[in-house]
């Protein structure tokens, strides 16, 4: 008996305080019901607002896609031969220089109507790109710069192998060499190492450096024996010879 009356003792004053718990949540409730409808009325905005705003960056993002493709067909569109006049059912350019300024103008309003998407990322890496490819290294340079420093390691790392690209062209030997270094350092999925550290082998070649470029082409055979790295990597070797 003296057990079941411990036992029930316990109950009760569980269910008191159960209770008594329930009934100070209540009375709290009663009290602050004006902040917890406030809470819940921002509560339900902020989730609204954040549903919107991806809403409308995807939007955003299909639009901008369109346009992209569009500015990118440009750069597909063949140029003519000289002296052959456009064909009414065939597009064309007159020239590469032709072909380069619109396509220049078409990125450049994807940026300018769609600046937070991703179309407008690429936008800018072919806006560089399809400017080095007329001689405008200035707007490349300006371009491929933002780029390279975008978070998204795979665009930031294509923009990085273009502008040393055009440093190499407009002899910045040394910052070309400076960036191609970073980029066998770092490789990502669009510029795998091999890749890197031929264009920076390359590099020593164009600028008379041969013992450095004939160093790196041999690094090269060694890193990857059995690669087509490591063929054209020979065959850059015989020509140094």
């Amino acid at each position: 008996m003296r057990a079941e009356t411990r036992r029930q003792l316990k109950q009760d004053r569980f269910s008191r305080t159960t209770i008594q718990v329930a009934e100070q949540t209540v009375h709290w409730t009663v009290e602050h019901q004006g902040k917890i409808i406030a809470a819940a009325v921002v509560l339900v905005i902020v989730i609204v607002a954040a549903l919107g705003s991806w809403y409308y960056l995807e939007k955003q993002n299909e639009k901008a896609s369109v346009d992209f493709g569009k500015a990118v067909q440009v750069l597909d569109t063949p140029v003519r031969p000289a002296g052959m006049p456009p064909q009414p059912d065939s597009p064309s350019f007159g020239s590469l220089n032709e072909r380069s300024t619109e396509a220049r103008k078409e990125f450049q309003a994807v940026m300018d109507k769609y600046p937070h998407t991703r179309a407008s990322d690429f936008s800018h890496y072919f806006l560089g790109t399809t400017a080095a490819s007329v001689g405008d290294n200035g707007t490349a340079e300006r371009e491929l710069k933002t780029v390279a420093g975008y978070h998204n390691e795979d665009l930031s790392s294509l923009a990085k192998m273009a502008l040393a690209s055009v440093y190499r062209n407009s002899n910045r030997t040394q910052d070309a060499v400076n960036l191609y270094k970073e980029l066998i350092n770092k490789p990502t999925r669009t510029v795998s190492k091999p890749s890197a550290e031929m264009a920076l082998a390359e590099t020593y070649q164009v600028s008379g450096k041969t013992a450095d470029a004939k160093k790196q082409y041999e690094q090269l055979q060694k890193e990857f024996p059995s690669g087509p790295a490591a063929q054209l990597a020979a065959q850059k070797l015989q020509e140094l010879k």
